[in-house]
């Protein structure tokens, strides 16, 4: 069978019992953590699950340390899980009680949280090597993940994680996100802003843990991190934020997985994880808030804006290119480009003394005046600016006045006519 064949085998979950639960496995996953990553990136929480992903660690180790000397299994998933949940438990109260008991800044906390933990874990590590059971256990899949070794128990206990997460997160939905943009308005409504930062932390616990097995706790920032950053890009709406970044964590597993089994000698965190990136890659350059929407939106402002101060200047009489161009501070090239790109939209002509305005641009080029000695009269009357600096601010807004607004200052102002309206240039 082709590779190709292969891949749309697995993409269709017919490619076999234990790649069906490894990708549905994932998915969920991914599902989870772009639930509970929406929330910590609102919340501006990210690199806490960077801490608490390395703050598991050590939890891994003393889990099977405990397990063997009770002459149990140490490399029982359930019991090194539970491992890691105590662990990061441990850590976010520990954070949280460095952020409420001392005035170090949280980034400085996380920082240290993340490395004196991890360096225990690495120690526990190396002593687990020193043991009879030797190999450190298995325990060093742990650090990236061993997707291909997921049993069906394995996949069930993770698929039950994270859909507790996914269940949570939509049921507090609108009191994690109130907590997220506007922390005292929720206190002032009465809510418990503490419980409901608590239950985010405990939301990415679950994901973190959830996905040791996985990805392993040096990529499972990876999946709460990728997938929100990726959705933020197309949308600044909560409500179809958070179901885009779970759609897009939940397809990078599927995908991933999928790959991934096309090369089992290669990590399948490693290559979810590049998935997710190249969903972030593609939203960062053609999703509607990406580079080159965001691009494309400046050439379009910068261009209207020349194209009205040009009108402006053509308000008062013709000018050659030349002159226009001086009196811009532009090349005459661009200049140049600049009148034909509005003799084409009809607001200029070309006659023996330059350019002028055509009955349509004298009349756009009237409404472009009115709305800068308007918001300059705005700025003196309401706004206490000073007459003399004026022009600056009227020139930087009244491009992009809103016709509502404009409505509105004509109705407040236009019974009070005031001297300051001829501080305009136009």
């Amino acid at each position: 069978m082709s590779v190709a064949a292969t891949f749309v085998q697995s993409l269709t979950l017919q490619g076999g019992r234990n790649t069906l639960l490894v990708i549905v496995g994932t998915a969920l996953l991914g599902l989870a953590g772009g639930v509970a990553g929406s929330f910590a990136l609102l919340r501006k929480r990210s690199l806490f699950a960077d801490a608490l992903g390395h703050a598991t660690l050590p939890g891994v180790c003393v889990a099977f340390l405990i397990a063997e000397g009770l002459g149990s299994s140490g490399r029982s998933l359930p019991v090194l899980l539970a491992g890691a949940t105590v662990a990061a438990v441990l850590a976010t109260v520990l954070v949280q009680a460095m952020l409420r008991y001392t005035r170090l800044h949280e980034d400085a906390i996380i920082g240290v949280v993340l490395s004196v933990l991890f360096g225990v874990g690495v120690v526990l590590l190396s002593v687990i090597q020193t043991l009879p059971s030797g190999d450190q256990g298995g325990l060093k899949t742990f650090l990236f993940g061993q997707t291909a070794a997921m049993q069906q128990h394995d996949a069930i206990l993770l698929g039950a994680i994270a859909l507790a997460t996914t269940v949570v997160a939509a049921a507090f939905f609108k009191e994690l996100a109130l907590v997220a943009f506007d922390e005292l308005f929720a206190r002032a409504i009465g809510l418990r802003t503490g419980a409901f930062d608590l239950l985010l932390l405990l939301l990415v616990v679950a994901v973190t843990v959830a996905g040791l097995q996985a990805v392993g706790l040096m990529l499972v920032i990876a999946i709460l991190i990728i997938p929100p950053v990726a959705a933020r890009l197309w949308t600044n709406r909560t409500k179809r934020f958070v179901p885009l970044a779970a759609l897009i964590g939940a397809v990078s597993g599927w995908i991933g997985a999928s790959i991934s089994s096309l090369a089992p000698r290669q990590p399948a965190g490693a290559v979810i994880v590049l998935t997710a990136a190249s969903f972030f890659l593609i939203s960062l350059f053609v999703a509607p808030r990406g580079v080159l929407a965001s691009q494309w939106r400046r050439a379009r402002l910068s261009t209207r804006i020349a194209a009205d101060h040009v009108m402006k200047l053509l308000l008062k009489r013709a000018m050659p290119t030349r002159e226009l161009a001086r009196s811009l501070g532009h090349r005459a090239g661009t200049t140049a480009a600049l009148a034909q790109v509005l003799k084409l939209r009809g607001y200029v002509h070309r006659t023996a003394d330059g350019w002028t305005l055509t009955e349509r641009g004298h009349a756009a080029g009237a409404t472009i005046a009115r709305n800068h000695r308007l918001w300059a009269l705005y700025l003196v009357r309401d706004a206490h600016l000073a007459p003399d600096h004026v022009d600056p601010s009227a020139e930087a807004i009244e491009h992009i006045l809103d016709p509502v607004l404009l409505q509105d200052l004509e109705r407040t102002l236009a019974a009070e006519p005031s001297p300051a309206a001829t501080t305009g240039r136009g």
